[in-house]
């Protein structure tokens, strides 16, 4: 009963996407039962429950991120709780997140993707070649996510305004402009598409080979088999594209929150880890060129 209430608050209230209310969902039924297994009821759990059953996930050797993921998923569901009043006090208030290491974006150079995007020899001229370039050439020209990509569809773009209208986590809107490249890609892929007939009306802006609504696996496994063709590195998803490009625009001369209004971070401090990679790049630059290096 209590799980069910909090799925609907996050799915009505919050507007949360279906991937992280699945996340959410996963992460208290495996608390929940742990409790029903130990004898205890939720509403007299205390902050030795959570340790204990955040010790058996150690013990699994999850990642701590994978961890502090549950720690975040239990701190939402008890602060409902007591919202709710279906219980009187909160065991997550003694309950710290873990320390993680810090991991530097991983990203391709951009002229090795722009060069990608104008090869004959990566995308056939057929329709799954058109789309599969639209694909790499939307999520490299906007860094918009993969989840945000298969919510577009041909109404949210603006030829005349040159943009595109993204809904983000939590259905945050935002406009993401467009280069003029980009524009034509989409004009060519619309035009195409629509020419294959499908029997089924999409309602999203990519699709299948078969005209069906595009799904997150179909993007991953599409970006992963075209980075390979340009890339020997073992991270090649759709979130390499969009580190790409917010490292490059850094690198470029954009203020970090311009790159945070493009990316559609909800703080600064999601988009200062682009920061590092840079850094990095002028520390490269500094011994190549100074003299005194």
């Amino acid at each position: 009963m209590f799980l069910e209430r909090f799925i609907n608050f996050l799915k009505y209230e919050k507007n949360y996407s279906v991937h992280s209310i699945n996340a959410y969902r996963k992460d208290i039924e495996a608390y929940l039962n742990y409790l029903e297994n130990t004898g205890f009821r939720i509403e007299d759990a205390t902050h030795h429950q959570v340790r204990a059953f955040l010790a058996q996930l150690m013990e699994k050797k999850l990642h701590p991120r994978s961890i502090n993921r549950n720690i975040s998923s239990l701190k939402s569901f008890h602060k409902f709780l007591l919202r709710e009043q279906f219980i009187s006090r909160n065991p997550m208030s003694l309950i710290k997140m873990l320390r993680t290491p810090k991991n530097l974006p991983h990203f391709i150079p951009p002229d090795d993707i722009i060069k990608m995007l104008d090869s004959d020899d990566i995308f056939p001229d057929d329709f799954p070649g058109c789309r599969d370039r639209v694909i790499i050439e939307i999520l490299f020209g906007t860094g918009i996510r993969r989840s945000e990509l298969l919510q577009i569809s041909e109404h949210d773009i603006d030829f005349i305004q040159g943009t595109i209208r993204i809904f983000g986590k939590g259905s945050k809107e935002r406009l993401v402009p467009i280069t003029a490249s980009l524009a034509s890609s989409l004009k060519q892929y619309i035009a195409l598409r629509k020419k294959q007939n499908f029997p089924n009306i999409s309602r999203g802006l990519i699709v299948t080979d078969k005209g069906e609504d595009a799904y997150v696996t179909l993007i991953y496994r599409i970006v992963k088999d075209k980075l390979g063709m340009i890339s020997s590195k073992q991270k090649r998803s759709p979130h390499v594209l969009r580190h790409s490009i917010a490292t490059a625009m850094l690198n470029n001369g954009a203020q970090l929150n311009d790159i945070k209004e493009l990316l559609g971070h909800a703080s600064l401090a999601s988009t200062q880890v682009y920061t590092h990679n840079s850094v990095e790049r002028l520390k490269y630059i500094y011994k190549q060129a100074h003299p005194k290096a």
